[in-house]
């Protein structure tokens, strides 16, 4: 009898495999139109990308399909949704089906999770035939590769991107390291960052000048996220100034804050030397046309203090530095 079940469960599955087969076609068609990805995320290359290194076994969880956004090795045989891609596939996935509606049920997959998102170490097929069979859940053993990047099933190559810059940032801070809570600072341009790693050159320079010691970028990266960073952010939030302003992020706008300052600097001498936060604020949304919070027009937020030195004299300077060190490296 469970001979002849299994027999009439790969059977089935033969048909439901090619069904799944046509949803792939349309799938990939209608993410050419779209300009939206339709392969899975590759694991390898988001760990390279993203500098992933540790590795910390979590145990056996239920881990919601939704979230499994990737593989290590055959990310491209199978759709973001992990339909299949291959006929060739056939076989296998209808074995696998088979085994789903048996009497033994699948095994646990194997699964590597990136912040919220999940990649397969083990387990495609069973993936791919779960999700066929409408499961919302999968049992998997998880093991982690902390990051406080963050992830979505829906990644861009330009998010991507972004996230490899933010990746490289906070390695060369240590920021992740020396506040693992900090605010996720996320830009729209991924060459950004650089402008933002230029910000805590000057700012090094600066308590280097006070201090009168060489200061390590670490420690000037800490004190510039503590003393200059969250205080901007917080205060955006306090207004929630970016509400009606959907396609700029919380450090766009910290960087629009500081070049606008700089611009006013320069225009006007010492005259904007005492100008803040909450004054950039009120010309930001003053130029939007937006109206300004009275509490916003008193605010008493810390001056911003701006070095003497122009940031693209730091940018040029860091970046020769960065190229005689990679000159350096066998």
């Amino acid at each position: 009898m469970p001979d002849e079940l299994d027999k009439m469960n790969y059977l089935e599955g033969l048909s439901v495999f090619q069904g799944a087969r046509l949803k792939a076609f349309w799938s990939e068609m209608f993410s050419l139109v779209r300009g939206k990805p339709a392969e899975l995320l590759s694991f390898e290359e988001v760990r390279t990308r993203l500098r992933l290194r540790e590795e910390d076994y979590k145990g056996t969880q239920e881990v919601e399909l939704e979230k499994i956004v990737g593989s290590v090795g055959r990310y491209k045989d199978f759709t973001r949704s992990f339909l299949p891609k291959r006929n060739t596939m056939q076989e296998r996935w209808s074995r696998v089906y088979a085994q789903a509606n048996g009497m033994t049920g699948l095994p646990p997959i194997e699964l590597y999770k990136v912040g919220d998102v999940y990649f397969v170490r083990d387990g495609n097929h069973r993936v791919s035939v779960a999700r066929q069979l409408g499961s919302k859940v999968i049992q998997a053993h998880v093991t982690e590769l902390p990051t406080s990047i963050s992830l979505h099933a829906e990644m861009t190559e330009k998010e991507l991107d972004s996230a490899e810059a933010y990746a490289a940032f906070l390695e060369q801070t240590g920021l992740a390291r020396l506040r693992p809570q900090h605010q996720s600072i996320t830009l729209s341009e991924p060459s950004r960052y650089n402008d933002l790693f230029g910000h805590i050159h000057v700012h090094r320079a600066v308590l280097s000048q006070q201090e009168g010691r060489e200061v390590s970028i670490e420690e000037a990266a800490a004190d510039w996220y503590d003393k200059v960073y969250r205080p901007a952010i917080t205060l955006i939030r306090k207004y929630n100034v970016l509400k009606d302003d959907h396609n700029r992020t919380e450090g766009d706008l910290y960087l629009w804050m500081i070049d606008h300052l700089r611009e006013m600097m320069e225009d006007y001498g010492a005259e904007s030397n005492a100008r803040s936060f909450s004054d950039a604020l009120v010309d930001y949304l003053s130029d939007k046309r937006i109206p300004v919070p009275k509490e916003l027009l008193i605010e008493k937020d810390a001056t911003v203090e701006l070095a003497k030195v122009d940031i693209d004299d730091a940018l040029r300077a860091m970046r020769s530095r960065m190229n005689r060190d990679d000159e350096k490296r066998p």
